[in-house]
Formats: C-alpha cells, sequence, structure tokens
C-alpha cells in the first residue's frame, strides 16, 4: 500500500506570509496538529506543529505578544517530504527515525497532500488484518 491510498488530500495550508494566529485557526478549525507552508508554486517549505507554537511561547512567554509574526519564524525550514508512491511501511520507518508527526506528500515538487503517523499505523493494522 502506497502514500496515495492513505494521504489527506484536501489540507489546509499556510502560505509566505500567514502569521501564527493564521496558523492556530487553521489548525483549530480543520482538528490538524500541524500545517505546511507552501510557496507560490505550492512547493513546501516549512512545517508548523502544535509543538513548534508552544515552544515559542514558552521562549516568548506570552502568546498574544507572537501572534502577528509569521508563522514560518517558528516553523522547520526544508521538511522531509515523500513520494505518493512510497510504501506506508517505508514512510512510517522514515516518520518513526526522524520524530515526525507529519510528512507532507509531494509529486512535481508540488504539495498534494499530507500524511500523519497515526494514518500510517492505523493503515498498516487495516492491510494485516485483510491478509488473514
Amino acid at each position: 500500500m502506497t502514500l496515495r491510498e492513505v494521504l489527506h488530500a484536501h489540507i489546509p495550508t499556510l502560505n509566505q506570509e500567514s502569521t501564527l494566529r493564521d496558523a492556530i485557526d487553521k489548525m483549530d478549525i480543520y482538528q490538524f496538529p500541524a500545517l505546511v507552508i507552501v510557496d507560490d508554486n505550492a512547493k513546501p517549505t516549512h512545517v508548523i506543529t502544535e509543538g513548534d507554537i508552544g515552544r515559542a511561547v514558552q521562549v516568548r512567554d506570552s502568546l498574544t505578544k507572537i501572534q502577528s509574526d509569521l508563522a514560518k519564524q517558528y516553523a522547520s525550514a526544508n521538511p522531509t517530504v515523500s513520494s505518493p508512491d512510497q510504501e506506508i511501511n517505508d514512510a512510517l520507518h522514515t516518520m518513526l527515525q526522524s520524530g515526525l508527526t507529519v510528512l507532507p506528500v509531494v509529486e512535481e515538487d508540488r504539495l498534494i497532500g499530507m500524511v500523519m503517523r497515526m494514518d500510517l499505523m492505523h493503515a498498516l493494522l487495516v492491510d494485516a488484518a485483510t491478509l488473514k
């Protein structure tokens, strides 16, 4: 089974000018623990997670003071990405080894979706159950 079969294709994204407030609002509305920041060509440039925001608040001591800062300022640049044709088992191992909770999926350098660790774990268990 490949990532193409399990990815979330309709995901919220942020652009280069999105603020931390924008990120929090979208995470809340869409219930995603992380968001991909893309450039004008839909190429992923950063990933921001709930953990990134939490660490920023700890350092800066006030969420309200940093809400207008650019989200990419607190995000991980040059995120690890994967091909939609990668096997889910391989992608899960990559995520576990790297400590990633989300993995953007790209085709021809354009974001086409995202998978979460739990998506891959669930898919592996469902796949294993169907083989019995």
